[in-house]
């Protein structure tokens, strides 16, 4: 009895660690949930040979307060700033008109990330619940210091 009760809580505190996890997501798809349950949306804008960028995910995005801090007030989004998706938004759709499938490495810059005029990566944008930029946060942090930055937005 004392073995089937153990496996029961050792289970629980499973599914309740990774229920802690980030659910990333499109900005598309943010933007349709917003619809339905109005949410502020946290957009992570990364390249695949940023440094800082994979310490963010390595680090701070693994954070168990930080997670759960994202996951009970943001849509969490990911964007490839040299990435190939479609995003629609204010009503235009924006593409990576210089992509290149063939190029390893560093690709064109998305013609999304031109509009928003980034000054570099990573940098993390918030969104409120009717979809408007309210600002951003660039560089790296831990957990604690980006919790406290986002909450100043």
């Amino acid at each position: 009895m004392k073995k089937i009760f153990l496996t029961f809580v050792i289970l629980a505190a499973a599914f309740a660690v990774n229920a802690q996890e980030i659910k990333w997501m499109t900005l598309d798809e943010a933007f349709a949930l917003q619809k339905s349950d109005p949410k502020p949306i946290f957009m992570d804008v990364f390249t695949d040979w940023c440094g800082p960028c994979k310490e963010l995910d390595k680090r701070t995005f693994h954070d168990k307060v930080f997670e759960a801090f994202i996951s009970a007030n943001y849509y969490a989004v990911k964007f490839n700033a040299e990435g190939n998706s479609e995003v629609t938004f204010e009503g235009k759709k924006y593409i990576n008109s210089g992509f290149d499938d063939s190029r390893k490495g560093r690709n064109s810059m998305h013609d999304f990330i031109k509009y928003l005029d980034l000054p570099g990566y990573p940098t993390m944008i918030t969104f409120d619940k009717k979809g408007k930029i309210t600002g951003r946060v660039v560089g790296y942090f831990n957990a604690e210091k980006l919790m406290a930055e986002l909450k100043k937005l």
